[in-house]
């Protein structure tokens, strides 16, 4: 009877492994920069209890009008993240999807200077998170992914900290202001009863925009980073997708892009995942 349950143990390693991988989506740590308690959900592969081991990590953002949760209950990030380990299109990694919708909408410093999320990511987060699980700390073996709001976060995070990150994969991104023009109209519309200087201005839209920082990227680190970009065809912010790859062309940094039918929603994102954790895996597992 043992050798009976042994061998069909050995025959049925996926129900087996179904069971291993864990998601906890309401963890918080304190902030001391945003003064708040800050909530961010985890992915923890099928054997991370029992290995010992430490993992590769992938960051990644949720969207505008979700949580740290819109990527475990709507982009089913356990099913497909366990799926593409089992099959073997990625390596077992930790996912870390922080809460970029609570106190302010976002993951960049506000421009009035009193609510600075990427400051909070970078410098309590990251090292908390760090710590806390078995992480292969090394920029090869980290990599930031994320959806519209996020995918504008991913691309900001990715080129202010080259250094830190492997991959960086935008999905239907939000990728800032087309224009200085765009800027101060924009700025002003979202800040009614602010008066901001023109060079206070000038250094948002610098800072927080795709293409400026695109057009900023030194020679240096064309290849820093492995970029993989995807947008749907329906999208509406497909335009700003389209510049950023136009330029990354003209600057010849290499990057994937991808247009697949489809529009901003989860249908499209869930077919993105699989494909986002194949291409960190790359790296994580060394080319």
């Amino acid at each position: 009877m043992k050798k009976l349950l042994s061998v069909l143990l050995m025959l049925c390693p996926a129900v087996l492994f179904a069971q291993g991988s864990k998601v906890f989506d309401n963890l918080t740590l304190n902030s001391k920069i945003l003064k708040s308690e800050r909530k961010f959900a985890i992915y923890l592969p099928p054997d991370y209890e029992t290995s010992g081991r430490s993992y590769p990590i992938l960051y990644l953002l949720h969207g505008a009008g979700d949580d740290q949760t819109g990527w475990v209950q709507f982009g089913e990030v356990q099913n497909i993240t366990d799926k593409a380990i089992r099959d073997g299109g990625a390596t077992a990694m930790i996912i870390v999807m922080p809460d970029g919708n609570t106190g302010r909408r976002g993951y960049f410093n506000d421009i009035k200077g009193d609510w600075n999320y990427e400051d909070f990511f970078f410098t309590e987060l990251m090292p908390y998170v760090e710590k806390k699980y078995r992480v292969k700390s090394e920029k090869r073996f980290r990599a930031i992914s994320g959806l519209s709001m996020g995918g504008g976060g991913t691309f900001v995070y990715a080129l202010h900290h080259p250094e830190l990150f492997s991959s960086a994969c935008p999905l239907s991104a939000a990728t800032g202001f087309l224009t200085l023009e765009d800027a101060k109209t924009g700025i002003a519309r979202n800040n009614p009863n602010v008066t901001f200087a023109d060079s206070t201005v000038n250094n948002f839209y610098n800072k927080y925009s795709v293409l400026p920082l695109i057009n900023a990227m030194t020679d240096a680190n064309k290849k820093a980073v492995r970029w993989f970009i995807d947008c749907g065809d329906d999208d509406f912010l497909y335009e700003g997708n389209g510049l950023v790859h136009n330029l990354m062309r003209k600057k010849e940094i290499p990057h994937e892009y991808r247009i697949r039918d489809g529009a901003h929603n989860w249908t499209y994102w869930r077919a993105s995942l699989p494909v986002v954790l194949e291409f960190v895996s790359q790296a994580f597992h060394q080319y």
